[in-house]
């Protein structure tokens, strides 16, 4: 949440809980409250990648309450109350990479690989090459072909998220290719 040109870090996201099946049960809770209790609630992410193919890689803040320091392959966050997939996943391109896109949804899931089970909307996004990322998100990225991320994602740490969500994309892009 920023306030002004300041981010601040500790205050917590309100989430709407959803079922088995991503249906909404009309009860709003905390981001935090839904991690801690492990009910179900929306997360939207995009893989990121440029005109050339490549796919960009970052390593999140030390200051972020949730896997500080870990690299991820997707950029994203929790889908706050109202918003779809798509509205939570351009929200979320616009302030940790200071860009406009329409990301592409092509897939959901529920993730349980992360701190607790959520639904995942996995999208995808061809953007520029010079990105604005938010410091405070975002501490280092990088353009990664698919063969050195296979690499990295063996050598770096990575949040759970990301072996998920990528083993999952690159799965969606060769049955649909």
């Amino acid at each position: 949440m920023s306030v002004g040109s300041a981010r601040v870090l500790d205050v917590d996201e309100l989430v709407e809980r959803v079922d088995d099946h991503d249906r909404e049960l009309g009860m709003v809770v905390s981001r935090r409250q839904a991690i801690r209790e492990g009910w179900l609630h929306r997360v939207a992410v995009t893989v990121c990648r440029d005109d050339r193919g490549r796919i960009l890689v970052h390593r999140r803040s030390e200051q972020v309450w949730r896997f500080p320091g870990l690299y991820e392959v997707e950029v994203g966050g929790a889908a706050h109350v109202g918003e779809s997939y798509e509205q939570a996943a351009a929200r979320e391109l616009a302030e940790e990479l200071g860009i406009r896109a329409l990301p592409r949804l092509l897939f959901t899931f529920i993730n349980r690989s992360g701190l607790s089970p959520h639904w995942l909307g996995v999208h995808e996004a061809v953007v520029p090459d010079a990105v604005v990322p938010d410091p405070d998100e975002v501490a280092w990225y990088g353009w990664l072909t698919e063969h050195e991320l296979r690499s990295a994602l063996l050598e770096w740490r990575f949040t759970p998220d990301s072996h998920e969500a990528f083993s999952r994309y690159l799965a969606f892009r060769t049955a649909s290719g």
